[in-house]
């Protein structure tokens, strides 16, 4: 009778030890499920961000840029016309039109912004596409882990594969190996 209370004790040790198995596992799948699905949020959220600030930030460097060509093409335009002025008069009024448009830029500009701004719109692309790349590094390696767990030896057998599917990595689209194009 002692056999058998010792070979149920090992029966009931080695339940116990399978279930805590079972149930570190299957916790884990589910920790690691949800931080694939978060990291894949993000990947979202920073191509959201880019869709977001681009046009904004293009729109805003070509405004800059179209009312900087405006004032230089007044002023050059009106320095040009100098050389067709034919009256103390009519040098006299391209003198006020030229000196009013050089107020104008000194005041609204006193430096040229537009090199400053496409400066700016490299910055900020670069810094979008950077985080995009670093989004799906970071989801490439939850999948990995995430893969590594659910497909490791003892978890094939704990974990249901149908709620634990194997994850698949980023995949770029076919258009992907082409640059987007800025224009301006």
């Amino acid at each position: 009778m002692n056999k058998g209370l010792i070979f149920l004790g090992v029966l009931l040790v080695i339940g116990i030890g399978i279930f805590f198995a079972y149930r570190n596992s299957y916790n884990t799948a589910v920790s690691l499920q949800e931080t694939v699905q978060q990291k894949w949020g993000d990947v979202g959220a920073d191509y959201q961000r880019r869709a977001d600030l681009v046009p904004q930030l293009v729109a805003t460097v070509k405004g800059a840029a179209d009312n900087e060509r405006t004032i230089l093409t007044q002023v050059t335009n009106a320095r040009a016309g100098f050389g067709t002025a034919t009256t103390p008069e009519q040098v006299e009024a391209l003198s006020k039109q030229v000196n009013s448009a050089i107020n104008v830029v000194l005041e609204a500009y006193p430096e040229i912004r537009s090199t400053a701004n496409f400066g700016t719109l490299q910055a900020q692309l670069e810094g979008t596409e950077n985080r995009i790349a670093v989004s799906r590094k970071n989801y490439n390696e939850a999948v990995m882990e995430y893969n590594s767990h659910v497909r490791g030896f003892f978890n094939k057998m704990f974990l249901n594969s149908a709620e634990f599917p194997v994850k698949d990595m980023f995949k770029e689209d076919s258009t992907a190996a082409v640059a987007p194009k800025v224009s301006f």
